[in-house]
């Protein structure tokens, strides 16, 4: 008997603010550039690509290259999406340990 598996898109899941704030929390949480940048882009995807781009001032098309795996988004482009989603980010000292 075969298992029949469906496509899953995590993006599906952000469809409130507090969720995209709690997604890139748990993604800044894990100290991996690269997995930020991808949780950006999905997080912008949840929001529309196209809406981010404009309000941000970035093309759409660099937006999904800098924020795909593997892509380097410059902090200016961090700041100007994170504006564009209504997100800010906070500093609080390190837990020692």
């Amino acid at each position: 008997m075969r298992t029949k598996l469906q496509a899953w898109d995590v993006v599906e899941t952000l469809n409130t603010p507090e969720a995209r704030a709690a997604y890139i929390e748990a993604a800044i949480e894990e100290n991996d550039p690269d997995f930020l940048a991808v949780a950006l882009g999905d997080v912008a995807r949840a929001e529309g690509m196209s809406k981010v781009a404009r309000k941000a001032k970035v093309g759409r098309e660099n937006l999904y290259r800098a924020f795909a795996p593997g892509g380097n988004p410059t902090m200016a482009t961090v700041m100007r999406v994170l504006d564009a989603l209504g997100l800010t980010i906070r500093i609080s000292p390190a837990m020692a340990g």
